[in-house]
């Protein structure tokens, strides 16, 4: 018996057990690296027959500076997974053929010549192999696209489907297993070269792009060689960009969505046509209602069509979504839709719909309730709705289904452990767990989550997700930070949060301090009125949410006034600026992707239709609205040392915001420091620059509330501070 075991026994013999604290202190703390190298799971594609469920698994590459996604398989019987795809890009998308005889994935590889094999050995597989090698040749090393390959679940080598020329971006199987259409941009025409060669290069604003085209390539005449074919273009109609559709169970039709460019300034006229394979590909709009129209879904027999709409309400951005269906015989038969061609299913359900499949007993799909998500199924002859996962806090993260809709698979997590893979019945809900991510964080000292509830300024009750560090006493004062969510229509939830975007809450956690998460009005779950309620009373209404969730716990006597913090990105970085230029409450504040300014948002964002939805106005119809609105309207009573990161490429937040917030508070001297993530959009996606963001907000915060010195040599220092030693 080693020390250990014998120290241990003795310790029983006596009576002697650890208390929690102990335990505690048993585990560590982990570093930044550590966490940003947890490995995640997601996106489960259960086979038809249900005897394997293909996942997606996110590693951390430091050394090429990636976040890579891999294809496992389970063995459902055995519970058993093993690796299915390797290599430096990632594979994702997975998709099950009908017949279960293939998955189908999308990855980015180098294009090589096509070698001699076994299966290229016949006449026929002789030329395409030649002709494929000699088009590589002559159009030399091509820059490599994502293509769609075809795996066996069975074992084998994994083969190149596809042959486009641009990206492949979303792929549906024909429901024959015959064929397989995607969307992919079309590729550079001779005008385009042509003006490029004459006058440089050079943008047209909201005029130059190309379309997202529809194409299908023929999976059984690539299996007699299997050698990539080139795909057959289905649109050729180049005022329509293709943004989703979906197959008729005949395969003989394909029902997709499109806008008339790819702009997200253009997505409210988003209509849903008709394809018609048998017809030389005849194409007619068959939705026509104002306002966007998402998600096409044929019923068992092809006869009507779901989809996503908002039913000409002109507010879509925070109006709730309904899943409506149409007669297709009858509205091919009709020049426009009306309303009364349209079932509203979901008129009684106050949330948001995601459609998932269509089922022989009815249509499948999720939605937030609250800080949960959960699994629904509606009977589209009655409009009956019934929730079938449990229980009442559970969070459904992906889903698939088996062809008879009797199994599914799914990924959820919750306060105690991280994104974990489980199957079971539909009829009967009862998970049985197929993998443990969670180990990878069983050593760590982690911080504990629930769901609290206070009143607003206006009565409003707002709901917020509180994390107390694992040695939590209620008898003292903690540090507070506020950690603003996006959106406004996203939502925090109860999780265990080992790692997430830019903000250490799990190293907050581990120096003492509490950390408060609130779903202020606006946010997902709580039903449309809850988030109109932000309509013409932006960042003021987020501001009486935050505080008033401050003040409880103030109250509460578990939070120090004399320490808060506040802290968001995106739309959590607006609210973070408005915090920054209306209260003096916050010993430091930091915002990422923030607005600053909402005219200058409005006149430079990629989505202009935001504003106008909740402000009912633009800037020139009611430039009041837009400077109350406005962090930067009152700049001047500033004094919150504030923290402003933003990505140089930005569309969706443009970088000017993050340029008038920073030179505002440096005109009233208030101590302010702007990082600019060269490169990045709206927000970073590589490991190093990740831990850049999150040691950066660790060292500012570390500074203002428990006053210690930055580093020498924290990424929050410019290379002069750091080459003088500061």
């Amino acid at each position: 018996m080693n020390k250990q075991a014998v120290l241990l026994t003795m310790m029983l013999a006596s009576g002697w057990m650890p208390c929690a604290s102990t335990l505690a202190q048993a585990k560590r703390t982990p570093t930044i690296e550590e966490m940003l190298s947890l490995k995640y799971l997601s996106s489960p594609r259960i086979s038809p027959d249900g005897n394997f469920i293909a996942y997606e698994l996110q590693e951390t590459n430091w050394k090429d500076n990636q976040f890579i996604r891999q294809l496992w398989l389970v063995n459902v019987a055995k519970g058993r997974s093993f690796q299915l795809t390797r290599g430096k890009k990632s594979a994702d998308g997975a998709s099950w053929s009908p017949d279960g005889k293939w998955l189908a994935f999308v990855t980015e590889r180098e294009p090589t010549a096509i070698e001699q094999s076994s299966a290229t050995k016949t006449e026929e597989g002789q030329e395409e192999r030649k002709q494929h090698n000699h088009e590589s040749e002559s159009q030399g090393r091509q820059p490599a696209v994502r293509q769609i390959w075809l795996v066996s679940p069975e074992g084998g080598e994994a083969w190149q489907l596809t042959r486009s020329e641009t990206d492949v971006s979303q792929f549906r199987w024909s429901r024959d297993s015959r064929h397989i259409a995607f969307t992919a941009t079309a590729p550079e025409n001779k005008t385009g070269k042509d003006r490029k060669e004459k006058f440089s290069d050079y943008t047209v604003f909201e005029k130059d792009y190309r379309q997202n085209q529809l194409w299908s390539v023929d999976v059984t005449e690539a299996e007699k060689n299997y050698l990539p074919l080139r795909a057959k273009r289905l649109i050729v109609d180049l005022s329509i960009n293709v943004t989703d559709f979906a197959w008729s169970p005949d395969s003989a039709q394909i029902a997709f969505t499109a806008t008339p460019n790819p702009l997200l300034a253009f997505v409210g006229h988003q209509d849903i046509y008709l394809l018609e394979l048998s017809k030389n590909h005849g194409v007619k709009k068959i939705v026509t209602l104002p306002g966007p129209e998402f998600s096409p879904m044929f019923s068992t027999d092809g006869k009507e069509l779901a989809f996503l709409t908002w039913l000409g309400q002109p507010d879509f951005f925070y109006a709730n979504s309904h899943i409506a269906v149409v007669a297709v015989a009858k509205v091919l038969d009709k020049a426009a839709t009306t309303p009364s061609d349209v079932w509203d299913l979901t008129a009684k359900f106050d949330e948001n719909p995601s459609p998932v499949e269509w089922g022989p007993d009815g249509i499948y799909f999720t939605a937030q309730q609250k800080t949960n998500t959960h699994l629904f199924r509606i009977n589209p002859q009655t409009g009956d709705i019934r929730q079938i996962t449990s229980p009442d806090d559970f969070l459904l993260e992906g889903i698939s289904l088996t062809r008879d809709f009797k199994t599914i698979a799914f990924v959820t997590e919750d306060a105690s452990h991280m994104t974990e893979l489980y199957v079971s019945s539909v009829a009967s809900f009862s998970p049985k767990k197929l993998t443990d991510m969670t180990a990878q964080v069983k050593k760590w000292n982690l911080g504990s989550s629930e769901v609290i509830s206070w009143k607003s300024q206006d009565g409003t009750e707002i709901e917020g997700v509180l994390y107390k560090p694992a040695d939590y006493d209620p008898n003292r004062k903690y540090p507070l930070f506020v950690v603003i969510h996006g959106g406004p229509a996203d939502t925090s939830k109860p999780t265990l949060s080992p790692a997430e975007y830019a903000y250490p809450v799990q190293l907050f956690l581990a120096k003492g301090a509490l950390v408060l998460k609130p779903n202020y009005r606006g946010s997902a779950g709580y039903g449309a009125a809850f988030r109109r309620l932000n309509v013409r009373n932006l960042g003021v209404g987020e501001m009486w949410d935050v505080m008033s969730g401050v003040d409880y716990l103030i109250a509460e006597g578990i939070a120090d006034p004399n320490r808060l913090g506040a802290m968001g990105s995106s739309w959590g970085g607006y609210v973070s600026s408005f915090l920054a230029t209306h209260t003096d409450r916050f010993n430091a504040i930091s915002e990422s992707s923030g607005i600053s300014d909402t005219m200058t948002h409005y006149v430079n964002t990629d989505i202009p239709a935001f504003f106008p939805q909740y402000l009912r106005a633009t800037p020139w119809d009611d430039p009041e609205i837009y400077a109350k609105a406005s962090p930067i309207a009152t700049v001047k009573q500033a004094k919150t040392p504030t923290f402003i990161q933003h990505g140089t490429n930005d569309k969706r937040v443009p970088v000017p915001n993050a340029y008038e917030l920073y030179r505002g508070l440096q005109d009233r001297g208030v101590e302010s420091r702007l990082i600019l993530h060269n490169g990045f959009g709206h927000g970073v996606n590589e490991p190093k620059s990740m831990r850049a963001v999150m040691q950066s907000n660790l060292d500012w915060f570390n500074h203002f509330i428990w006053k210690e010195p930055i580093p020498k040599d924290s990424p929050i220092l410019g290379t002069s501070e750091l080459e003088a030693g500061k």
